[in-house]
């Protein structure tokens, strides 16, 4: 359900998407409020789960990580859930989606070296459930938005 926003709250969402390390200060200065009205501002939008946090957007390529895999999986109805307890278990497993489609599940994988990706996808399609697997191997991110983009703000205001 869609949470009711005003103008000043949108703004200050897009100033902390351009620099979530943005001071109440440099907002207050940017929306004409006070620090305090912009605390106070910012305490709601977490108390109401429309920020659930401010964390770093690390780059896993400085980090020794390869572009990702996406795993498109089909497994079976009724064992969904199980399988999906698993995947979760897996240290190199990042996201997983529940989908429509010809495959039910798509788990994006991180790994220091591509060549350990057919040993970890092994061990997946050993997972009870799962019926059929494909992988996707990401050769360049053209466009990496982890957050709603702040143009798509913009046309709220």
């Amino acid at each position: 359900m869609a949470v009711s926003l005003d103008k000043i709250d949108y703004e200050i969402l897009r100033c902390l998407l351009e620099d979530g390390r943005a001071s109440y200060s440099l907002i207050a200065k940017r929306v004409n409020l006070t620090d305090v009205a912009i605390k106070k501002r910012l305490q709601s939008l977490f108390k109401r789960g429309i920020i659930k946090s401010i964390t770093p957007q690390l780059n896993l390529e400085v980090l020794g990580y390869e572009n990702p895999i996406f795993v498109q999986i089909r497994s079976d109805a009724s064992k969904t859930k199980d399988v999906l307890k698993r995947l979760e278990l897996f240290d190199y497993v990042a996201e997983v989606y529940k989908t429509l489609g010809e495959f039910n599940l798509l788990v994006k994988i991180v790994l220091p070296k591509l060549g350990l990706a057919d040993d970890f996808i092994s061990k997946i399609s050993t997972i009870d459930g799962i019926n059929d697997i494909k992988t996707l191997v990401v050769l360049d991110k053209v466009k990496n938005t982890e957050c709603l983009p702040a143009s798509l703000l913009q046309k709220k205001l």
